[in-house]
């Protein structure tokens, strides 16, 4: 629940009633809700510090939890931002999700070179999907969603601050009207053209190849800081040289002291608003910078933006954080960051990242209610299987998720908030208005219970008496907590491990092995995809070689982490591991050509041990 709510930005711009004229032109519905959220406030939840990353003086963060949260977190805490660049998601209809892959098994090493030249024939044995997030939206419940985000995000921009938004073709041109409204016409400044350079689209037979993303850019203020930037040109270019003549007001070819004209060299040209950048920085396997995140884009397109409106030491914040690209690049370049993203896994991308270009920072959990599980698509997932009975019932209008059959009460509609949708979590007195007034009255005339199940509600006296006092409905209301339904999801995997001191060096060091490991989770994944995979096999007439694990499971394991410092609270990695994908091992943020052997290393006793899986559910053993 939240402990207080924390007031928007005062208003939108005066003269820009936008958002209204879309119920006439889009039949966009919606606006009363947003507007009550907008009076209450951004609902500001309890912050835990889990991990820190060196002595970060610079208060540098990566946050997990909504946008909205964060930033009542950070207006709570005096904290503007100086540049905002946001890449939400398109409204696209996609879903999107990373490839997991199994790691070389320490334990089976003498096997390894077959495995592996066989691994490599077959793509499918090696690696599966883990669902990431659904981009899949109405444009109403989008351009609601996106309203109060990008309102909360002005409330904690500084007054010279820059706003860059990045969509496409899908939901731009409906974002910049309300761009419009909120920060207003007059701070538009451009609409930049991402252009793929190295792109290659297959043949386009009903219109042009799409090539392109756009990036609006906005400023808070009239006065705004914006640094000009400049690229190489391919070759030079010779020209006159122009000045600026006071006494006509115009620019001038320069001549010198005979008349002649004075020609210049040009190596650099400024940007303009189209830019050619390539992706193969972050598509191609072998590429440094590729993180293995469907979203991820190229290093290169966020240097122009950082260098175009930050300053060092400035603050840059992106709170659809995604693979961490803009805390990277605002690392390099001698400035602050936030990141912020609700799926674990950005986190956990962005953290290994960071790590390795030495960044200092700290690791917070906004206690919502949202991240329940890995994220939020997995979240609703696993959720509707937990509800016994759950079925679709296409009797019911969308608003309920499905029904239960029950002998005694008949047909049961059962309400679940949408956790892509930060405007549904919360039950208030208003959403529970809507549901007795105008969801109850549509459902079959022999209802006589519904289930509603809420994340975050405002008190629940308050909404029982509500319940209580209405009488245009005899139909029963159970609220039931979402948090108490998966409460018991998340299981840690076993790990069986032994400790001792060893001398490899001229010091004694403590070494964690790591014996067995079993990860019911991705066991029960790997099992899903190889149904899946050898069902598609059988009718292609296909032969499929399912996807094993060694009985000791080593080859499930991503990262290890050893904690010196504190037996409890915030995580403090003194001594961690990674295995990449490639089964290399990133020893404490540097990449190295070994394999891992098994086994963790420590100069001082360990006190915790950290052991993520393959799919990013993190165990925590006390030593």
């Amino acid at each position: 629940m939240a402990t207080r709510y924390i007031p928007y930005f005062p208003e939108p711009i005066e003269g820009q009633a936008i958002l209204n004229n879309f119920t006439r032109t889009l039949k966009y519905y919606g606006n009363d809700k947003v507007k009550e959220n907008l009076k209450r406030g951004m609902p500001l939840y309890e912050v835990e510090t889990v991990e820190r990353v060196g002595d970060n003086p610079d208060n540098n963060m990566v946050i997990r939890g909504e946008c909205i949260s964060a930033c009542a977190y950070l207006k709570d805490k005096g904290i503007s931002v100086d540049l905002v660049y946001i890449d939400p998601p398109f409204a696209s209809g996609a879903d999107y999700a990373k490839k997991v892959y199994l790691r070389r098994n320490p334990k089976v090493a003498e096997a390894i070179a077959k495995a592996e030249e066989e691994i490599e024939m077959n793509e499918d044995f090696k690696a599966f999907e883990e669902k990431m997030y659904g981009d899949v939206w109405n444009k109403e419940d989008y351009l609601n969603w996106m309203y109060e985000n990008l309102l909360a995000i002005k409330s904690v921009m500084s007054e010279t601050a820059s706003i860059y938004v990045h969509l496409d073709w899908h939901i731009g041109h409906y974002v910049k009207i309300l761009m419009d409204e909120i920060f207003g016409e007059d701070r538009f400044r451009n609409e930049i053209i991402w252009y793929y350079a190295d792109y290659i689209q297959g043949n386009a037979t009903t219109g042009f190849a799409k090539k392109h993303d756009v990036i609006y850019f906005y400023t808070k203020d009239e006065n705004y800081l914006f640094n000009r930037v400049t690229e190489k040109l391919d070759k030079p270019v010779t020209r006159n040289k122009v000045v600026w003549d006071k006494e006509t007001q115009s620019l001038q070819v320069a001549r010198d002291e005979n008349g002649k004209i004075i020609y210049e060299t040009f190596y650099e040209k400024y940007l303009d608003s189209v830019w050619a950048i390539g992706q193969t920085s972050v598509t191609r396997k072998t590429s440094s910078e590729n993180v293995g995140y469907a979203t991820q884009k190229p290093e290169a397109l966020l240097e122009r933006i950082v260098k175009a409106s930050s300053n060092e030491n400035m603050i840059v914040a992106d709170f659809f954080g995604g693979s961490g690209v803009a805390a990277a690049v605002a690392n390099k370049l001698n400035r602050r960051f936030i990141h912020c993203d609700i799926g674990i896994n950005s986190i956990q991308t962005t953290r290994d990242r960071i790590v390795s270009d030495n960044a200092q920072f700290d690791i917070l959990e906004v206690k919502d209610g949202v991240s329940l599980y890995r994220n939020p698509v997995q979240t609703m997932d696993k959720m509707k299987s937990l509800i016994k009975g759950l079925r679709n019932e296409d009797s019911l209008d969308e608003f309920w998720e499905g029904a239960i059959q029950d002998s005694k009460e008949g047909l049961i509609p059962v309400y679940v908030p949408n956790l892509m949708d930060s405007s549904t979590k919360l039950l208030d007195k208003a959403l529970m208005i809507d549901i007795i007034r105008k969801a109850i009255p549509d459902l079959p005339d022999d209802v006589k219970k519904v289930i509603v199940y809420y994340i975050d509600i405002t008190s629940l006296d308050e909404i029982q008496q509500v319940i209580k006092d209405d009488d245009t409905t005899l139909v029963e209301i159970e609220l039931r907590d979402l948090k108490e339904l998966l409460s018991d999801v998340v299981v840690e995997d076993y790990v069986e491990y032994s400790i001792q001191e060893v001398q490899e060096k001229l010091f004694k060091e403590y070494e964690v092995r790591i014996d067995n490991f079993v990860s019911d989770r991705v066991i029960q994944k790997i099992e899903d995809y190889n149904a899946k995979r050898q069902a598609q096999c059988l009718k292609s007439a296909k032969e499929y070689k399912p996807i094993t694990i060694s009985e000791n499971g080593l080859e499930t394991i991503e990262y290890l982490s050893l904690d010196c410092t504190n037996k409890e609270g915030a995580w403090k990695s003194d001594s961690e591991i990674k295995i990449d994908k490639s089964s290399y091992v990133i020893v404490n943020g540097k990449k190295t050509k070994e394999f891992w052997n098994g086994t963790i290393k420590s100069e001082q006793k360990p006190l915790r041990l950290k052991v993520r899986n393959i799919c990013g559910d993190e165990t925590i053993i006390v030593l």
